[in-house]
C-alpha cells in the first residue's frame, strides 16, 4: 500500500475553529472494508456529511469504478455510462468552501484517471455537472447550504441506453425518510413530505452537461 503523505491538518487555526482533521488513507480503507460489499455496488449511495476534500468519497468512487470495469469493461458505452451512474451515487456536504471545491476536483480527477478521459471529454463535463449538485457546501447539522437555503440533493437513476432520471429532494425530508426506511432514497409509499421538489425528464450525458431541465 502506498503511504499517504498528505498532512492530517492544514493549520492549528482550522483545527481550533472547525475541528478539521483529515483521516489517513489506510484508515479509510480499513473502515470501507467493513462495508466492502456496499462500496463495490455501483448503485449503492454514500453520503459523507463532513466530506472535507474527499478522503472517504474518492476511495468509494475508486471501488465503484473498479466494479464498473469488471462488469462492463468490454463495452465502452456501458462502461462510460455506468461509471457516471456510480459517481451519481456519491454525495457530500462540507462546511468550508475551499474543501468543497477541492472535493469536487479530486472526485473529477479520480473519475477522469480511471476512465482515461481527456480534459475536453463530454463525459468528464457531465461528471463535473453532477458533482456541482452532489457535493454541497453547507452545514450538515443545520441542513442548509452556504446561502442558508435548505440543502437539496438529486436522486439519480440510470434508465439504460444512455439516459438518466433525476429527482430533487430536500435533505431534511430525506433524513426523515431514512429514519422510516433505513437509507436515503429508499422506495416506499410516499407521503407528501417525501415528494420531490423537482423532477426532470430523462437526460442524456449531453443534456446533463448543458443543464437541461426539459
Amino acid at each position: 500500500m502506498q503511504e499517504d503523505s498528505r498532512p492530517l491538518v492544514r493549520s492549528r487555526q482550522r483545527v481550533s475553529d472547525h475541528g478539521e482533521v483529515f483521516t489517513p488513507r489506510w484508515l479509510v480503507d480499513d473502515m470501507l472494508d467493513l462495508v466492502k460489499d456496499e462500496t463495490e455496488r455501483i448503485d449503492s449511495r454514500f453520503l459523507e456529511p463532513a466530506c472535507g476534500s474527499g478522503n472517504f468519497l474518492v476511495p468509494v468512487l475508486e471501488r465503484k469504478l473498479a466494479a464498473v470495469q469488471m462488469r462492463y469493461g468490454k463495452s465502452d458505452f456501458e462502461r462510460r455510462h455506468y461509471a457516471l451512474f456510480g459517481l451519481m451515487c456519491i454525495y457530500g456536504i462540507e462546511l468550508l468552501p475551499d474543501n468543497s471545491v477541492e472535493c469536487r476536483d479530486n472526485l473529477a480527477s479520480a473519475f477522469a484517471q480511471a476512465l482515461k478521459l481527456k480534459f475536453d471529454d463530454e463525459l468528464l463535463a457531465a461528471a463535473r455537472a453532477v458533482l456541482a449538485v452532489n457535493i454541497v457546501q453547507g452545514d450538515a447539522l443545520a441542513m442548509t447550504d452556504g446561502n442558508g437555503a435548505p440543502i437539496v440533493f438529486p436522486e439519480w437513476g440510470y434508465l439504460g441506453r444512455g439516459r438518466y432520471q433525476r429527482r430533487d429532494f430536500r435533505f431534511d425530508a430525506l433524513t426523515q425518510r431514512s429514519a422510516s426506511s433505513g437509507t436515503l432514497f429508499d422506495a416506499f409509499e410516499e407521503h407528501e413530505i417525501f415528494s420531490p421538489v423537482r423532477s426532470y425528464s430523462p437526460m442524456t450525458v449531453n443534456q446533463i452537461t448543458n443543464g437541461s431541465d426539459v
